[in-house]
C-alpha cells in the first residue's frame, strides 16, 4: 500500500523561469522502495507544451543562442559539465527516490553524463562544411550545417539524467534548443538539473521542461508544428505511436527502443568471466535497461556446468535499498513495470519453461515498498517462447541451448528487436564472424553493458531508428545546406538554358 510522507514539491522549467501547470494540477511521484509518495511534480499539458515551445523558438530565432559563436556555446557547456560534478551527490539523491536505482549506479552515470557535456562542447566548434568542386565554370558551391530547429527530448524512467545528457548535449551543441519531457514516474532529477543551468549563463528558452503524461504532453510536443525533431527512448510501443504521428509533419525523428539481447556463451569461453558478465547483463539495475541481455545463448557442452556458475552468482545477490552500499539489486521502479514483471512469471511458466532461481515477488518483510522481484532464471527455453521473444524489462533469464556458431547466429538474430548481444569466446576469428553475423547496433566481444557517450549507440530493427553518443550523434540534429554561387557576370544568350 502507498502511503504519503511530507513531500517535496518540483515545478516545471519555462523560458528561464519556475512554471506550476497552467491548469495547477500535480502528479504524485512514490518512492520505489519506500513505496512512498515522496514528491510532486505538475501536471502540464498542452497548454505548457505551447509556452515551452514558444520558449524554445524564441531562443532560436530572436535570443542570445541565435547568434552565439560555437566557442561561447562550448564554455556554457564546460560549465554545465562543471556543476554536474559539483551537485553530483544530490542529483543522484533525487533520481534514486523517484525510480530506485543504486546509488552506486547513477553516481556513475552523472560521473559519465558530466563527461558527457564536455566531450560535445568540445564538438561545437567542429561542425564544418564542405567545399564542392563542382563540373560547371565560373561557378563557387560549398555546404554549411545548420541546427535542425526545436528539438523535442522524451527521456524513460530508468536513467532520467543520463538520457538528457545524450540528447541534450549534441542538441545544445549543433545550436538547437530542446524541450525535455521527462517520464511521469521520474521527472524530479531532470527538474533539479534544470536548475542549475541559468548560473551555468544557458540562456533562457535554450532548455526547457514541461513534466505530465504522454498522452498529454508527450502527444503534444510530438504534434506540436514548431517542434523540428523528435528525441524518444522508451517502449517500441509508444515509439511506433510517435513515428506514426511524426510523419504527418515530416518530422525528423530518433528512436532509442526495446531489446531482446542475447548473451552468447561457446564452449571455449572463460567460464568464470562469461557468468559474471551474463549476472551484470541481467540483473544489474533488476533487469530494467533496454541492453539487458535477457537470453542466455550457451553451447550444449558446457550448458549444465554453466548455468550452475550463473545460478550460484545469482544466489547471492542482495535485495534491499538502493542507497545502501551493500545492496546489489534494488526495486522494480514503477508499479506497471511490477505488475508486468509478475505477469512474465505466469507466461513462463505456463509456456512450459522451468525455474531454476526466484520465480516470485521478493517476501522479505525488510523490503518496505514491496516492488522486488527475486533475480529469476529459467532453462528448458524454447526461442519461439513469449519469455524469449517479448521485452520484460526485469530480472527474468532465459536460457537456451546451442549446438553450433551457424545455429547461434540463428537463434540470436529470431527476434523483432536488434538493439545489443555479447559473445564469449576465446577464437578471435570467431568472435569477428559473430560481430558481422549479428543484425544488432552494438556487439560487445567478451564483456557486457561496456557503454561509453563517445561510442555510438542504437538498434536495428524494431529497436530504433538512429544513434546517440559519439561524433555521429550531433548529425542527428543537423540538416545540411547547398549553396552555390555563378562568378560569371555576363548575360546568358538564352536564359532557358541552364549553364
Amino acid at each position: 500500500m502507498t502511503t504519503t510522507v511530507n513531500t517535496a514539491t518540483f515545478r516545471q522549467h519555462i523560458a528561464g523561469q519556475w512554471a506550476d501547470a497552467v491548469d495547477g494540477d500535480w502528479i504524485d511521484s512514490v518512492d520505489p522502495y519506500r513505496g512512498e509518495v515522496w514528491s510532486r511534480i505538475p501536471r502540464g499539458n498542452d497548454k505548457d507544451v505551447a509556452a515551452a515551445v514558444a520558449a524554445a523558438k524564441q531562443a532560436m530565432t530572436d535570443g542570445p543562442w541565435a547568434t552565439m559563436t560555437p566557442p561561447k556555446r562550448a564554455a556554457i557547456m564546460r560549465r554545465i559539465a562543471a556543476a554536474i560534478v559539483d551537485n553530483a551527490q544530490r542529483l543522484a539523491e533525487v533520481e534514486v527516490r523517484d525510480n530506485g536505482k543504486l546509488l552506486s549506479e547513477v553516481q556513475g552515470q552523472l560521473s559519465a553524463s558530466s563527461e558527457c557535456w564536455y566531450y560535445y562542447a568540445g564538438l561545437t566548434d567542429k561542425i564544418e562544411g564542405s567545399s564542392i568542386p563542382l563540373e560547371k565554370p565560373n561557378t563557387v558551391a560549398f555546404t554549411t550545417r545548420e541546427p535542425v530547429g526545436v528539438v523535442a527530448a522524451l527521456t524513460a524512467w530508468n536513467s532520467p539524467l543520463w538520457f538528457v545528457a545524450v540528447k541534450c548535449a549534441p542538441a545544445l551543441a549543433a545550436g538547437c534548443s530542446v524541450v525535455v519531457k521527462p517520464s511521469e514516474f521520474a521527472s524530479a532529477s531532470t527538474l533539479e538539473f534544470a536548475g542549475l543551468l541559468k548560473e551555468a549563463g544557458l540562456p533562457d528558452g535554450v532548455f526547457n521542461v514541461v513534466t505530465g503524461y504522454g498522452q498529454e504532453v508527450g502527444a503534444a510536443l510530438v504534434e506540436h508544428p514548431d517542434v523540428a525533431k523528435i528525441t524518444f527512448t522508451g517502449a517500441e510501443t509508444t515509439g511506433t505511436r510517435i513515428y506514426e504521428a511524426a510523419a504527418s509533419s515530416l518530422k525528423r525523428v530518433s528512436l532509442e527502443l526495446g531489446g531482446k539481447s542475447p548473451n552468447i556463451v561457446f564452449d571455449d569461453a572463460d567460464l568464470d568471466l562469461a557468468a559474471t558478465g551474463v549476472i551484470t547483463g541481467i540483473f544489474g539495475a533488476a533487469g530494467q535497461m533496454c541492453a539487458a541481455g535477457s537470453r542466455l545463448l550457451v553451447h550444449t557442452a558446457v550448458k549444465d556446468a554453466f548455468v550452475e556458475k550463473v545460478i550460484a552468482l545469482a544466489g547471492q545477490i542482495t535485495l534491499g535499498d538502493p542507497m545502501d552500499p551493500r545492496t546489489n539489486v534494488g526495486p522494480i521502479a514503477t508499479r506497471p513495470q511490477y505488475e508486468k514483471v509478475l505477469h512474465y512469471l505466469n507466461v513462463a511458466e505456463s509456456d512450459g519453461a522451468r525455474c531454476v532461481l526466484g520465480g516470485r515477488p521478493a517476501d522479505d518483510p525488510e523490503l518496505k515498498g514491496g516492488q522486488f522481484v527475486e533475480p529469476t532464471i529459467y532453462v528448458d527455453v524454447d526461442n519461439s517462447m513469449r519469455i524469449a521473444q517479448e521485452e520484460v524489462f526485469g530480472p527474468i533469464l532465459s536460457v537456451i541451448e546451442f549446438d553450433s556458431e551457424e545455429s547461434a547466429v540463428q537463434l540470436a538474430n529470431d527476434v523483432d528487436y536488434g538493439l545489443v548481444a555479447g559473445v564469449w569466446t576465446k577464437d578471435t576469428a570467431r568472435a569477428l564472424r559473430m560481430s558481422k553475423a549479428l543484425h544488432v547496433g552494438t556487439v560487445w566481444l567478451n564483456t557486457y553493458r561496456t557503454y561509453s557517450y563517445m561510442l555510438p549507440f542504437g538498434g536495428m530493427k524494431r529497436s530504433g531508428i538512429g544513434r546517440e553518443n559519439g561524433i555521429e550523434a550531433v548529425s542527428e540534429y543537423l540538416e545540411t545546406k547547398s549553396v552555390v554561387m555563378s562568378t560569371d557576370d555576363s548575360v546568358p544568350t538564352n536564359p532557358f538554358v541552364i549553364r
